[in-house]
């Protein structure tokens, strides 16, 4: 029987762009406009950050969140320092070393996390150690919101690992991926997850939000960002047609089409876990805080699932993944549960 594969929950990366990017792609592609981020549509996006954040800071544009997370670690670092993460975290499990590469040798320290968030006793101890030149100086801290796990932080853990970090004259960096679907899940200002709470740099996602091939790294610390467009020129991450990734965010941030989109995904996340749930033998493994499910499917339930062509993860946070998109509807939830459950003719 041939079946056609469905991707619907495999990554929030295999959606398609959102109408919203998509219309600013069309209006941005009239005329003749300045390159390499000289032009208008930049700069009133760049303005359009600080709006949203309630702060002057320093915005670029790069082409994809390895990129962002490397590039904006490695503005931290020097290559004797080392950098504190999560045990999951991803700059750790699926950077392919880029962090390493970028910083020229700063080595990543992985604290144990619970339900995906760092815990602060480990990164205490990671940080103290040692303290001798043997033992690569601890600079950094990254912390992922939301978590590789789908869980969110909340703005009290956000500054209390943040405190920390300072004590020790850390600066702290935020993946954030999936940031607009944490602050969709919760009721803090932008403000208050990042700058307010001690965050230095932000790695804000925009491909898994529904915009094609641009993330935003945010210095709510401009001292830090000095130099940073020469890192991204270097790294190939400098766009000659700036205009049409800094397009998409200036849409993307106006009238609140982010939270319009992180909300429902958000949304239809929790009410395929609610109906995952009821399934016997089905166990949902996290608290489902932004558009990830991690679901422990029975080996019959997942066979059922494939052979109608779903395309899911299995291997990270020990059960599957199914991430909820932008483009995600209502259908595909009730059809997913629907071959979950049985056979249909």
């Amino acid at each position: 029987m041939n079946t056609e594969f469905k991707y619907h929950f495999a990554s929030d990366n295999t959606s398609g762009i959102c109408p919203e990017a998509w219309q600013a792609l069309q209006e941005a592609n009239t005329g003749y406009h300045p390159s390499y981020g000289a032009d208008t549509i930049t700069a009133q996006a760049c303005e359009t950050f600080r709006q949203f954040f309630e702060t002057d800071c320093e915005v670029f544009f790069v082409f994809n969140g390895t990129a962002a997370n490397s590039l904006s670690l490695a503005s931290l670092c020097q290559s004797y320092h080392s950098v504190i993460c999560s045990d999951v975290a991803h700059v750790e499990t699926d950077e392919c070393g880029a962090p390493e590469f970028f910083s020229n040798g700063s080595k990543l320290l992985t604290a144990k996390s619970s339900l995906g968030k760092l815990d602060p006793t480990d990164v205490e101890r990671l940080i103290t150690h040692r303290s001798n030149l043997h033992y690569p100086r601890p600079r950094a801290l990254s912390l992922s919101q939301s978590t590789e796990l789908g869980t969110v932080y909340r703005p009290g853990e956000i500054a209390g690992l943040c405190g920390l970090a300072k004590q020790y004259g850390m600066h702290v960096h935020m993946d954030g991926a999936r940031f607009f679907n944490a602050l969709a899940g919760g009721s803090a200002s932008p403000a208050d997850i990042t700058w307010r709470a001690g965050v230095n740099v932000l790695c804000c996602g925009g491909t898994k939000l529904g915009m094609a091939v641009t993330e935003a790294v945010v210095f709510f610390d401009k001292a830090l960002a000095r130099d940073f467009e020469y890192r991204c020129k270097q790294a190939g991450q400098l766009c000659s047609k700036m205009r049409f990734i800094s397009a998409q965010w200036l849409r993307i941030l106006t009238d609140n089409v982010w939270q319009t989109h992180a909300a429902r995904a958000n949304g239809l996340a929790r009410q395929l876990a609610d109906g995952l749930g009821k399934i016997p033998g089905v166990q949902i493994l996290y608290p489902v805080d932004a558009n990830a499910v991690f679901a422990k499917l029975p080996d019959p339930i997942k066979v059922r699932l494939k052979s109608h062509g779903w395309q899911f993860y299995s291997f990270i946070g020990g059960g599957s993944r199914l991430m909820c998109s932008w483009a995600t509807t209502q259908a595909d939830v009730e059809s997913f549960i629907v071959d979950a459950i049985h056979d249909r003719e």
